[in-house]
């Protein structure tokens, strides 16, 4: 499958904001966007004229970097949400943060989303009770999200449960630490998905 190999510091320098890719990395003082915070390449200090079609392709790249999606599976997911009822920017942030590797690291299984989605394809969740190593698999309303039983003395579990507590979860999800299980109350409406991403403007793009 294809997918990003490059720099993760270098995809916050180029939206001139943290996207958190690096987990803990990016909240201590090594992170390069602290000491760089302008867009990588020679001409990174320059300042482009801000045109409309910038500023909306810039808001879709955000939106696929934050999420580790690639530009065909996000045209997809594009295409879905403009056949769902509801307003379609709010739609395909629903379908974003309805991903297995999203919820993973929502709840706090997993140190950042790259991290999640290792976690997943290495094959150590379950989702109702069966085994699931696709980051891309989309969760429903009342699916339960668990590790498997001979992974859970792995250090990445062993660390989510003892920072339970310290990472907020989100209202529609809930972690339980001792069984390492999440249980999707429901999926999410737009006002409690915190990212940082103007949707309409990605709305605007595809839609020329």
């Amino acid at each position: 499958m294809a997918r990003y190999t490059g720099a993760d510091c270098r995809r916050c320098r180029r939206e001139k904001m943290k996207l958190f890719l690096k987990g803990s990395k990016c909240d201590g003082p090594k992170c390069p966007f602290e000491s760089r915070p302008f867009p990588p390449g020679q001409h990174g200090r320059g300042r482009p004229k801000e045109t409309e079609y910038l500023l909306q392709l810039r808001e879709k790249q955000k939106a696929r970097r934050i999420y580790g999606v690639l530009e065909r599976q996000f045209a997809g997911y594009f295409d879905e949400a403009v056949a769902k009822p509801g307003k379609t920017g709010e739609e395909l942030l629903k379908i974003l943060e309805s991903r297995l590797d999203n919820v993973v690291y929502r709840a706090g299984l997993a140190t950042s989303r790259d991290a999640a989605r290792q976690l997943v394809s290495h094959g150590h969740i379950q989702v109702n009770g069966k085994k699931v190593d696709i980051p891309s698999y989309r969760l429903r309303e009342h699916d339960i999200v668990q590790v498997r039983q001979k992974s859970r003395e792995l250090t990445p579990f062993q660390i989510a449960q003892g920072l339970a507590g310290s990472k907020t979860v989100p209202a529609w999800l809930e972690f339980i630490p001792s069984e390492l299980k999440v249980l999707v109350h429901s999926l999410p409406a737009r006002q409690v998905i915190d990212t940082q991403v103007q949707e309409q403007l990605i709305v605007e793009l595809y839609s020329k």
